[in-house]
């Protein structure tokens, strides 16, 4: 239930559009296996389950922007590590193919380090790099729209 839908809300409104709809629900696994029946006290213990579901998922959400706030705290941050150097970007300004510079680059950390990225890697960094330097103020905008989303989800209700 957790993955059918964010909140118990809209679990209970899919719920329901699939059964004007003709089709019946039926959980496979977890708390509520079975048919959904949307009378009496089927929906009760559907709707209470959905809630539920909504609290892991909330509880889950939470931890997860926590352990990511703790790790920004110490500097480190997810994703791929970055292939863009200042000598990549410049031998490609002068005219060198990604095929030719790939063979010099190192991934310097994660479970490939040590080793070349790929050329589609590569192409992707630079793409990125280039929309980087082409839109900085929508960057800038970016950013700020994050940072503003992070707070609010920090400040008490």
């Amino acid at each position: 239930m957790k993955r059918l839908g964010r909140d118990a809300a809209e679990l209970t409104a899919l719920a329901d559009h699939l059964t004007e709809h003709g089709l019946v629900l039926e959980m496979l696994a977890g708390p509520l296996p079975g048919m959904y029946d949307p009378s009496g006290p089927g929906r009760l213990l559907f709707a209470f389950f959905a809630a539920m579901a909504e609290t892991e998922r909330e509880n889950i959400r939470e931890s997860t922007l926590e352990g990511l706030e703790t790790a920004a705290r110490k500097g480190k941050y997810g994703g791929r590590p970055t292939v863009i150097t200042d000598d990549m970007l410049q031998r490609k300004a002068l005219g060198e193919s990604v095929e030719q510079i790939q063979p010099d680059l190192i991934i310097p950390t994660g479970k490939r380090k040590g080793h070349n990225p790929s050329v589609a890697s590569i192409y992707r960094a630079l793409a990125e790099h280039q929309n980087t330097q082409a839109y900085p103020e929508a960057v800038e905008t970016a950013h700020a729209d994050f940072a503003a989303l992070q707070q609010r989800d920090r400040s008490p209700v």
